[in-house]
């Protein structure tokens, strides 16, 4: 045990399965996977069905303690929806992590109702961050809309019936004038983000005061960096290239060129925000995955207290 952590091998993590079914298929995954991301069903049965088996005890455990506080209350079922927090860097590979968890959980009978919500939706629109100067800073901290983003997660926590949220465009690279994404009150709600664990300002509640439980997404700082580079040139030679694409200018770019402008924009942006902002959440966490140099979960690392 390391500072209230149990750490597992991958080995000692997957036998916690127990008999967990496999109730994903190879095509289901192949549409959940990220841009370069080499997740395959064996990853899967290892590491994420032990996973869907502690969620669904921890959601049972959670239900039960908020009935307890109904029938005190007087309230009788009412149905509090579980919160779980999903951290991690830029092209870690959380977004995976986060539709796939959200795929398994709805084919537990206990918990149908899965809706995910990425942190993108409560990014400030471009023309504000370029009035408060931190276009170059997307991403960071005060590039959202903390209070929208807490009032947001309330609502759903409180039981509300239709709780509406921005959408981002990552083709466009904005929000989307006028258009919500609605949650109807879901079992549980994922929320993922690169800064969903970051503590409130003195006075102020944050996001993860409401999480029943988070995940952070582990790598090596190098290694990270070598997949935003892959990835990055995958995208140039796919989504780049739509004519609406915000960044269709780099489709234009030479191999060399590109590879320069990705390396850059990690070293300035991304890995700042890293090493300054999320990496330092990642105590904060209920459980750690660590991926090695080949995208896979190498370790567990499971809060105690």
């Amino acid at each position: 045990m390391n500072n209230g952590y149990v750490e597992l091998s991958r080995e000692q993590w997957s036998e916690l399965r127990k008999n967990t079914p496999l109730t994903l298929t190879a095509d289901e995954l192949e549409d959940l996977r990220g841009v370069d991301d080499p997740i395959d069903l064996a990853e899967v049965t290892d590491i994420y069905l032990p996973l869907t088996r502690l969620l669904n005890l921890h959601f049972t455990g959670s239900k039960q303690r908020s009935s307890v506080l109904s029938a005190f209350l007087g309230n009788d079922g009412e149905r509090v929806p579980y919160i779980l927090g999903i951290a991690g860097s830029v092209a870690v590979g959380k977004s995976t992590t986060a539709r796939l968890l959200r795929t398994l959980l709805t084919r537990w009978p206990e918990h149908p109702n899965v809706a995910l919500i990425t942190t993108d939706s409560f990014l400030y629109p471009n023309e504000v961050l370029e009035a408060k100067g931190i276009m170059h800073r997307k991403g960071f901290p005060e590039s959202y809309d903390r209070r929208a983003l807490v009032r947001f997660v309330a609502e759903v926590k409180a039981g509300g019936a239709e709780v509406h949220a921005p959408v981002y465009s990552h083709l466009e690279y904005d929000i989307v004038p006028g258009a919500t994404q609605v949650v109807k009150k879901p079992d549980i709600l994922i929320i993922e983000g690169l800064n969903v664990l970051q503590p409130a300002p003195p006075t102020a509640l944050a996001v993860n005061d409401y999480f029943d439980f988070s995940i952070y997404v582990d790598a090596k700082v190098e290694d990270i960096r070598n997949w935003y580079v892959h990835r990055f040139h995958q995208l140039r030679r796919t989504a780049f290239e739509d004519p609406k694409s915000y960044f269709k200018h780099i489709a234009e770019l030479s191999e060399e060129q590109a590879t320069a402008f990705a390396k850059n924009v990690w070293r300035d942006i991304n890995e700042r925000n890293l090493v300054d902002n999320i990496l330092p959440t990642r105590g904060r966490a209920g459980l750690v995955l660590q991926k090695g140099p080949d995208h896979a979960i190498r370790r567990v690392r499971l809060r105690r207290t």
